[in-house]
């Protein structure tokens, strides 16, 4: 048989089920049986009288833990819960306004209005002048642009640190004060 004929491997399941699990005795819980330490062939028939899967959940316990469930609704069941788990997550979003030590009011108040408007959506705003050339010789243009833009926004949001200056970017990030 050539080697692109081959199968991919079986996915081995999370758990072992029903004949999976190899334990001589086994620790049973569940609806519909009394909780205690069940030899394993007792374990299987219980579960084949019940109609559902013996399920080994803590196979590192002595003597394992097994449970009696439908195999398939759990995993249904345990992903549904990680999906909702993750659409209640927060989902933290950063917008950028670029300045420069040259912007003009007007610029700066249009930029000012979409950074209100991101702050109260709930997303941080990150604000850098970016300097060019020769323009670096004027930083206190460009702190003055963002002290005056801190000062524009402290309704709706505040600095998370100080003003900083990285290569060529002079940049400070404002988050949104909480909701009351």
């Amino acid at each position: 048989m050539s080697n692109n004929l081959r199968r991919p491997p079986r996915k081995e399941p999370e758990h072992r089920i029903n004949h999976m699990i190899t334990a001589p005795m086994v620790r049973l819980v569940g609806d519909n049986v009394v909780n205690s330490i069940y030899p394993i062939r007792e374990a299987r028939r219980l579960a084949e009288e019940l109609g559902v899967d013996l399920v080994e959940i803590a196979p590192h316990a002595d003597p394992p833990v097994c449970r009696l469930i439908d195999y398939n609704k759990f995993l249904y069941d345990r992903k549904k819960k990680e999906k909702e788990i993750k659409a209640r997550q927060v989902k933290q979003v950063t917008k950028e306004i670029r300045f420069t030590p040259n912007t003009d009011d007007h610029d700066f108040e249009f930029k000012s209005r979409h950074a209100e408007k991101f702050l109260q959506e709930g997303a941080r705003v990150k604000a850098y002048v970016q300097f060019r050339g020769r323009m670096i010789a004027f930083k206190e243009r460009g702190e003055l642009l963002l002290l005056q833009f801190i000062e524009r926004l402290k309704d709706h949001g505040r600095p998370e640190g100080d003003i900083r200056m990285e290569g060529n970017r002079m940049w400070v990030m404002l988050i949104p004060k909480p909701k009351k």
